[in-house]
């Protein structure tokens, strides 16, 4: 069972630097902050309503996500999903077919983890989690994570392969090609690769502000790069290293 998006995770050239976005411009809460030696990365999880933003600085530049760095810049690296039991839930996911990175859960930030394969889950490298008991879900933030959205060449399959691995259930939309799937409180919105510039895989973080005329004036002293609108304003990666932004008024489904 899936609980939530537990996180989506980005990764930085500096850790200082980006806090000065996500931590003092957008006031996401820095709720831990700790080297993993094993993973070459210094790694921050900062609050987003029922989810967290999980900002990644490589330590060594032959580490997966130094690599990650020096061949893609800074954006959105993977997906986490907490489970209660990642042991048990990659013994349940190697049974239906997946593809795994790690075969036994370790310690991670966000607790006992695990990755699969990105080839598992059409591109979108996923990880497992398996929180502290003292850690509950969610947190006191300006800006909750509404969706994450997935760019795929064929919708319907990638939405169908996430639905077969994790149970998802569809949400109903006004027809179009695309496919929400709820997970949680939040939701991966599934779109084709064609309306996002051919991109597969994470594409852009869909988010909501509790003060959105706040939000915009504090994106505005930032001088943050941005397309202003009545209800959303979306950010440019060049202002929010390298992740598409959309932050919303309003909570819609």
């Amino acid at each position: 069972m899936m609980r939530r998006i537990h996180h989506v995770g980005v990764v930085v050239q500096r850790l200082a630097d980006a806090y000065r976005f996500y931590r003092d411009v957008l006031g996401l809460p820095l709720l831990k902050e700790q080297t993993l030696a094993d993973q070459g990365v210094r790694a921050a999880l900062l609050a987003a309503g029922d989810t967290e933003i999980e900002l990644l600085e490589p330590l060594d530049a032959a580490s997966g996500v130094g690599r990650f760095l020096a061949r893609r810049g800074e954006g959105l690296h993977h997906l986490c999903f907490e489970t209660p039991d990642v042991g048990g839930a990659l013994v349940s996911l190697k049974d239906r077919g997946a593809e795994l990175i790690d075969t036994a859960p370790r310690a991670g930030l966000a607790g006992q983890i695990a990755f699969l394969h990105p080839r598992a889950c059409s591109g979108v490298l996923v990880e497992l989690a398996t929180p502290p008991s003292s850690e509950g879900p969610g947190h006191a933030s300006p800006l909750g994570l509404k969706r994450l959205v997935v760019g795929a060449q064929d919708v319907r399959q990638t939405a169908g392969r996430f639905q077969e691995l994790f149970g998802f259930s569809e949400v109903a939309m006004n027809g179009g090609p695309r496919t929400m799937l709820a997970v949680g409180k939040g939701a991966l919105l599934v779109v084709p690769a064609a309306e996002v510039g051919g991109t597969e895989g994470m594409v852009a973080l869909s988010l909501v502000a509790e003060d959105f005329f706040a939000l915009s004036a504090a994106l505005r002293r930032a001088g943050t790069p941005r397309l202003e609108g009545t209800a959303e304003v979306s950010l440019e990666p060049a202002g929010s290293h390298g992740v598409h932004l959309h932050i919303s008024r309003y909570n819609f489904p």
